[in-house]
């Protein structure tokens, strides 16, 4: 039995514009519970439930899917971590036509800063 090993994925640049957006969404329990709902619904497949990149999905891509966990996620700022989701690249898809609203998806970010 041969096991592939994922390369260490590349830096993921992200515009000055996204990096240093402040978070609209306040991080309360109704951020959170939407965000944990659309986490579920479109990122728990690949990125786990607990946000280590351990889901069921995360075997079958070319690039790792991230632990959410880790501090060099966690540094990331909320701006980057929307950009990310919203513009997607390689494995990772976009999600601009999947989360049509915008605060929704800030409502992820607050949610993904729950995986410490």
């Amino acid at each position: 039995m041969s096991f592939i090993s994922k390369s260490q994925n590349d830096p993921w640049p992200v515009p000055d514009k996204y990096k240093n957006m402040p978070n609209p969404v306040k991080s309360d329990a109704a951020s959170l519970a939407n965000g944990k709902a659309l986490y579920s619904q479109h990122c728990k497949s690949c990125h786990g439930t607990k946000g280590k990149g351990d889901g069921p999905k995360a075997a079958q891509l070319d690039t790792e899917s991230g632990d959410f966990t880790k501090p060099d996620f966690q540094s990331q700022t909320d701006g980057a971590l929307f950009y990310k989701t919203l513009e997607g690249r390689k494995d990772m898809p976009t999600f601009k036509k999947k989360i049509l609203d915008q605060n929704d998806i800030w409502a992820v970010v607050n949610y993904m800063r729950t995986f410490k």
